[in-house]
């Protein structure tokens, strides 16, 4: 069983401001002291999402270690 965490990016653009919610890999957090270094540097998370980083404003955990069977 793999573990996902979700995570809610926040972006702007042109002003208005929209959220994301995505899953990823709980144990990718546990390899990083960032979640904004996962999010950048993590190949497990690169391979399911493109972030574009010059519009997000906040990322957070939603919840963590949601098993998924």
């Amino acid at each position: 069983m793999s573990r996902e965490t979700t995570v809610r990016l926040l972006f702007v653009d042109n002003g208005q401001y929209h959220h994301e919610d995505i899953t990823i890999p709980t144990d990718a957090l546990g390899r990083h002291e960032r979640l904004v270094d996962c999010l950048r540097e993590e190949p497990d998370v690169l391979k399911r999402v493109f972030l574009d980083m010059a519009r997000l404003c906040s990322a957070h955990v939603v919840d963590a270690g949601v098993g998924k069977a």
